[in-house]
């Protein structure tokens, strides 16, 4: 028997090639900057991806080519996370000339029918 991994043979070291190693440790950093956030790197589309680890209903994941890209589909994200979950501002109502709830003034009729 012959090869590389047969009993009695060396130990011999293998070079261990790291593919796309910038784009990788950049995923690393944005991981790390946004904590609310878990950032991947695909080597199979080479894209990156950013999956929320907040409450919702839905899954959120954004993905975009590049790390700048991605760094804003993020912010839109919670941009509109921030609007869903932001109760609407109440909007007060600025006291009228006329007395509330009681319509213009009135003349009131007497019970006999005339105009007191």
């Amino acid at each position: 028997m012959t090869g590389r991994h047969r009993d009695g043979q060396p130990y011999a070291s293998v070079y261990q090639r790291v593919w796309d190693g910038p784009a990788r440790a950049e995923a690393e950093r944005l991981d790390q900057v946004w904590s609310d956030w878990t950032v991947l790197y695909s080597l199979g589309k080479r894209s990156f991806y950013a999956v929320a680890s907040w409450d919702s209903p839905q899954l959120v994941v954004v993905e975009d080519p590049t790390s700048e890209g991605l760094e804003e589909r993020m912010q839109d994200a919670e941009m509109v996370r921030m609007l869903q979950t932001t109760p609407p501002e109440r909007v007060e109502e600025r006291p009228s000339a006329e007395p509330s709830g009681r319509g213009p003034a009135r003349r009131r009729r007497s019970p006999g029918g005339k105009a007191a």
